[in-house]
Order: C-alpha cells, then sequence, then structure tokens
C-alpha cells in the first residue's frame, strides 16, 4: 500500500499564524502536526508516502525532506490551486498507480492512529473504506449514511443531516477512485469534492465501506482543536528532565524539559513541555502548556497555551490561558505610566482583555 497526505490548504482559520507558516507544520506538544500523520502512517506499516503541497511546499519540504529521519520515503506532488480533495488525488494518479492507499488529510489528529483501520482494509475486498466518527453537530461535515456496515449516501454539510457520522480526514481506496474522480464535476464551490467521488463509487455498485472511530480525533484547523488537540498529546508525555531546575523551583506531574532549558524560581505543573533553551524566571507554566524553543517567560503566567519558538513574555499582571502566540512575539507590560494597551497585530487576529 502507499498513503497520500494532503498538505496544500492555506489555513485561514488559524490566521495570522499561517500567514508566515503551513497549517500542517503548527505544533501540538512541540511537534508539528504533519508529524503525527506521517508516524501513523509508518506506524501502519507504509513506507511510501506521497504529499500533496501547495503554496508553502517549500517550508514542507523543509521540515520533512526525504522522509529517512521518519522511516520513510517521501514523493512531493504539487497542487498550484486548491481544487478539492478529490482533484489531489486526481493529480496523484502517476504515484498511486495502482496500488490500494490511504488518504490523509495532513492537519488531523487521530490519538490512536491509523493500523487497525489500514489492517481491515487490506483483509478485505471493498474498494474503498471511510473513516467515520459520531459528531453532535452533523451538519457542519460531510455525513455519511449507513446500512449494515456498508455507506448509501454521502452529504456535505446537510441542513437536515441523516444521521450524526462524520467523515474524518482518512480514507481508503482502490484504483477504483480515479474513475470517480475524473466522473465528477466541481461542486457549487469550484473543488472536485472527495464526497461527490465516494458518492459515484456508490452509485456505480463499488463496495464502499466504514470504520468507527473510537478514539480521540481533531480537526485542528480551529484555535479551539489545536488546544485541544494539545491538551490531548500532552496526556501522553513522561517525565523527563533534561534541562537545569534550580532549588527554588517546583515541577509537579509529567514535565518534559528539554536539553538547554533554565527553570529559575519557577513552577511547572504538567503535563507540559519546555522546548530547548527555553528560559523561565519567577514563572508559573500550568498544565497542558508547551513553550517551544528559545523562548524567554519572566514574571508570568501561562496555562492550556501554545508558544512558539523565540518567544518573549514578561513582567504580566495576569495569567495567559487558551492562547496560540506565534514566533518571536513579544508581549509585556508598558513600564511607565499612562497605562495602555498596545499593539501590533496581523490580519485576521483576535484579541480579549479583561475589563
Amino acid at each position: 500500500m502507499k498513503a497520500l497526505i494532503l498538505a496544500g490548504g492555506r489555513g485561514t482559520r488559524l490566521r495570522p499564524i499561517t500567514h508566515t507558516s503551513a497549517k500542517q507544520l503548527v505544533p501540538v506538544a512541540n511537534k508539528p502536526i504533519l508529524f503525527f500523520a506521517i508516524e501513523a502512517i509508518r506506524d501502519a506499516g507504509i513506507e511510501d508516502i506521497g504529499i500533496i503541497v501547495g503554496d508553502t511546499a517549500a517550508e514542507i519540504r523543509d521540515a520533512v525532506g526525504d522522509g529517512s529521519d521518519f522511516g520513510v520515503k517521501t514523493t512531493y506532488i504539487q497542487q498550484d490551486d486548491p481544487l478539492g480533495l478529490a482533484h489531489a488525488v486526481k493529480i496523484a494518479q502517476d504515484f498511486l498507480r495502482d496500488d490500494r492507499f490511504v488518504m490523509y488529510l495532513g492537519d488531523n489528529f487521530i490519538k490512536d492512529g491509523i493500523k487497525e483501520l489500514v489492517d481491515e482494509f487490506e483483509a478485505d475486498s471493498a474498494n474503498s473504506q471511510i473513516l467515520l466518527a459520531r459528531v453532535p453537530n452533523p451538519e457542519n461535515f460531510g455525513v455519511a449514511e449507513i446500512t449494515g456496515g456498508r455507506v448509501v449516501g454521502l452529504e456535505e454539510k446537510p441542513k437536515q443531516p441523516k444521521s450524526d457520522y462524520a467523515l474524518v480526514g482518512v480514507y481508503m481506496f482502490d484504483a477504483t477512485i480515479f474513475e470517480a474522480v475524473n466522473a465528477i464535476r466541481p461542486s457549487a464551490r469550484g473543488e472536485l469534492e472527495i464526497t461527490d467521488a465516494i458518492q459515484h463509487l456508490i452509485e456505480t455498485g463499488r463496495d464502499v465501506r466504514s470504520h468507527i472511530i473510537k478514539g480521540w480525533w481533531k480537526d485542528t484547523g480551529k484555535l479551539e482543536d489545536m488546544l485541544e488537540a494539545n491538551r490531548v498529546a500532552l496526556s501522553a508525555v513522561e517525565r523527563d528532565i533534561r534541562g537545569k531546575v534550580d532549588g527554588q523551583s517546583r515541577v509537579i506531574g509529567e514535565v518534559v524539559l528539554e536539553e538547554g532549558a533554565i527553570v529559575e524560581n519557577s513552577e511547572l505543573r504538567g503535563p507540559l513541555i519546555i522546548g530547548a533553551g527555553t528560559v523561565v524566571q519567577n514563572a508559573y507554566i500550568g498544565p497542558f502548556t508547551a513553550v517551544s524553543t528559545g523562548c524567554r517567560i519572566v514574571g508570568a503566567e501561562i496555562e492550556f497555551s501554545i508558544i512558539l519558538e523565540d518567544c518573549r513574555i514578561e513582567s504580566l499582571p495576569r495569567r495567559i490561558e487558551r492562547s496560540l502566540v506565534g514566533k518571536n512575539v513579544r508581549i509585556s507590560q508598558a513600564p511607565t505610566k499612562p497605562r495602555a494597551f498596545r499593539f501590533m497585530v496581523g490580519d485576521n487576529s483576535e484579541i480579549q482583555v479583561p475589563e
């Protein structure tokens, strides 16, 4: 089998972070989301991976390389315009050929991996198998109608869903999918929809089956989903103190302190991770927080947040929580009166201030 990872999206819901970084490389637990996808595919026994890339191709190539660091082989496939998931399959035909394959959306986080799904698909003769999860708001997803384990219909974001089973961003196909993606027409939004391609398989008598995911899954396209994925990833970390902690500090619970990190007169309450070279002084870092490399946290409190590399957060009178802070950001309290907020904020940002 082969794998196809889609990493060409622009990440509009995570702007301004994604103005300067690929959304698939935004980290949870200090690891890019895309790396979790690659590792899940590798752990399922698949080593030949095609990666669909778009505007951020150079950044993704630099991060992943030839795949050898992960124990896989990567092939990059350029998608010049985001014309839909089915279009990504269409342009990958020369890479995929007649092999059965898994298609994995590169910004999805699946806690327990996909080995069970891959093993199930390899063991039977189905033309396609789609991963589904029960959700409370199916009208916001592609929704499957199931009879006896087989998928008999799909709808994209229906106003009146026929079930609460939503499509998770992992799909299994054989070569019949190419007939489908070449037969469908663009949707109202100008894209070739994978739901339309799967519906074509159903209508032409192909065997489309479902696999209901029982573990935790998130599409990390929004801030709250990124933070929740970060929480789940950090819940699995084990205590590993390789940095320096002075005698005036307390380190409680499952805390990862990477080589070169320094903690002075501070409290760390896990689960959390502090990246290499980061300095924490007179501060509190609370549960479900990931602080990247080269940061400086002084006289501040942070909880349930993601802080990217080379940030400086200093002398804040209130705690930072439920936040995603981009690279090389400076946050501090003004040293003199008059007391005022001063911002330099990118497009599509969101800032909340207390009374």
